[in-house]
């Protein structure tokens, strides 16, 4: 599995403790102010392409990221506080980014949530008329 995972300054403490050897790291590197729409693009742009199967958003809130996320067509980014959030973001909604708000959890949590993430399929079925709505 092929994860990229970026944040812009505010989340960029949350992500260093989530990256691991397995997450390709798009940035930031550092907390000196960034924009985070620049790297919501990077890694949609590496999703779309088929570089990476999935991608990890990190900001204050996780709201701007998932809203620079969404813009992409074919990019379905969840914003998710809890485990079952990401549980039906992969389950019923086929995320393909996983949004966290750095601000907004802890990183016992924040590891909880992207295990789920990473872990859950899609179930397909009647869900996926629906993302083919979304998608058309």
């Amino acid at each position: 599995m092929r994860i990229s995972i970026a944040s812009d300054h505010a989340g960029f403490d949350l992500k260093s403790a989530l990256a691991s050897a397995s997450f390709l790291d798009e940035g930031v590197f550092s907390t000196e102010t960034s924009d985070y729409p620049d790297y919501a693009r990077i890694v949609c742009h590496k999703l779309l392409n088929g570089d990476i199967d999935f991608g990890i958003l990190i900001c204050g809130t996780g709201i701007g990221m998932s809203m620079a996320a969404n813009r992409f067509k074919g990019i379905r980014a969840a914003l998710c506080h809890t485990s079952q959030d990401a549980l039906y973001a992969r389950a019923h909604n086929n995320a393909n980014i996983l949004c966290l708000g750095a601000r907004t959890q802890d990183v016992e949590t924040a590891k909880e949530i992207v295990n789920v993430f990473l872990e859950t399929p899609f179930e397909g079925g009647r869900h996926q008329r629906r993302i083919d709505k979304m998608d058309s």
